[in-house]
């Protein structure tokens, strides 16, 4: 059991349901949205996410058993404490519970066509970790979507469904601040998507693998990893100076939790490679994303 735990990522997991449940229970309240599930229903839209990404990582690691059994041997569990053949079972069985919940949200709300991004992402999922991975920086951008997807489908089944032309400019300007930390979300997934390929260059050069590394060598990768963290950096401070310069609180608090960390891993990739310093980049960059995403607390206290 715990290894099935370990193979669906589940500290990823629960960032995820985390994030919906910040946007529901803290977002939408600061700024008196109308929303439209029932909390029951919006569990099951959270479940449904956390299917298909976890159908999502188990396809990932299914295909990657060759590559990992190189770049972390101690933390492959296909075919060592479950078999191919289960885990595949557990993945059809977890992305199709998540596609029938998608289809019956859909349906609830008369809006059949949303379920289609179910399984739009589950074929993006399947198609990344059987092909597009391999496709120079193609996969990562793939997965960084996938993150940010699961960011703005709470305002897909929450916001578009009740908009009115009365409440129509609320109900927008809360999809857009969504779309901002999906944004950011895709971003500080995309840095960490290239800093892992750089940690796996070895096994995914032995298994034919064509990642960035391995296309433009560790240390242009590296400089490249490095110009899209600073990019996000001044993007933050221009989303501050723009939404959150009158409010103190919010300004110190993306500063110290949110831009102060981003630095560091700026400087980080800047210093010598090594496997340590690549790992340590990589646990900073969840924190990042987890301190991001808690700012939306903020937004409850300063409104």
């Amino acid at each position: 059991m715990l290894s099935i735990f370990k193979l669906i990522r589940w500290k990823n997991l629960i960032l995820i349901a985390l994030v919906q449940i910040l946007i529901k229970y803290a977002l939408f309240p600061a700024f008196y949205i109308k929303d439209t599930l029932s909390d029951f229903n919006f569990a099951l839209l959270v479940l449904a996410t956390l299917c298909i990404a976890s159908g999502g990582y188990i396809i990932n690691d299914i295909y990657d058993v060759k590559a990992d059994r190189i770049n972390k041997p101690t933390e492959v569990y296909i075919n060592k404490t479950i078999t191919e053949s289960n885990a595949n079972t557990l993945y059809i069985v977890l992305t199709f519970a998540g596609a029938c919940i998608g289809f019956y949200l859909s349906s609830l709300i008369d809006k059949n066509a949303y379920f289609g991004i179910f399984i739009l992402t589950s074929a993006l999922l399947y198609t990344y970790s059987s092909f597009l991975k391999s496709i120079i920086l193609v996969g990562n951008i793939i997965v960084s979507i996938a993150v940010a997807l699961s960011i703005i489908i709470v305002g897909i089944f929450e916001l578009l469904p009740v908009i009115t032309s009365q409440n129509q400019g609320e109900q927008l300007t809360m999809f857009k601040i969504l779309f901002d930390y999906a944004v950011f979300a895709f971003f500080i997934n995309l840095i960490r998507e290239i800093v892992k390929d750089i940690q796996d260059v070895d096994g995914d050069y032995k298994t034919g693998i064509k990642t960035l590394p391995i296309a433009i060598g560790k240390d242009r990768t590296t400089k490249f990893a490095f110009i899209i963290t600073v990019f996000l950096i001044i993007a933050i401070v221009y989303y501050i100076y723009s939404f959150v310069f009158m409010h103190k609180e919010a300004i110190i608090y993306f500063l110290v939790a949110v831009i102060a960390p981003l630095i560091i891993i700026a400087i980080k990739l800047l210093s010598k490679e090594t496997a340590e310093n690549s790992k340590q980049t990589s646990t900073l960059l969840k924190i990042t994303m987890l301190t991001g995403m808690l700012s939306m607390l903020l937004y409850y206290f300063i409104l």
